[in-house]
């Protein structure tokens, strides 16, 4: 089972806030145990809203609007992506996190991914699976 930890974002992820070293440096520690651990998948940083666009569909027409967008709760700074066995596992991981910003600030959201096999069989997913297996 795969879960994705998010890094929600905040007013200094908005702004370009690079970490510093110190916070780069736990956050690579923590990576490298999910590494070692064998259970990452993939990690990253996004940059903020500002560079961004949001594709709104509706009445099947698609609008893009560009960022920044004002609802930083809903902004994320970035992720990371683990594949564990267990539900267990996965919040063992998540709670080892390290702060996501300085002063030990900060918020993580866990959720767990869709696996192929959470779907009734049907073309379509036999389509999705015959996509995965083509490396």
């Amino acid at each position: 089972m795969r879960f994705m930890i998010i890094v929600k974002g905040n007013q200094d992820s908005e702004a370009g806030a690079m970490p510093d070293e110190a916070a780069m440096a736990e956050m690579a520690t923590y990576h490298e145990e999910l590494a070692k651990a064998g259970v990452l998948l993939d990690a990253s940083g996004l940059k903020p809203t500002s560079q961004a666009v949001r594709i709104k569909y509706s009445g099947g027409t698609r609008t893009v609007t560009d960022g920044p967008f004002t609802e930083s709760k809903e902004i994320i700074a970035g992720y990371t992506i683990i594949q564990v066995k267990t539900r267990e596992e996965g919040l063992e991981w998540a709670r080892r996190f390290p702060a996501p910003f300085p002063g030990g600030e900060g918020e993580i959201e866990v959720r767990q991914l869709f696996e192929l096999e959470d779907f009734e069989p049907n073309a379509a997913v036999d389509r999705f699976k015959e996509i995965g297996n083509r490396k």
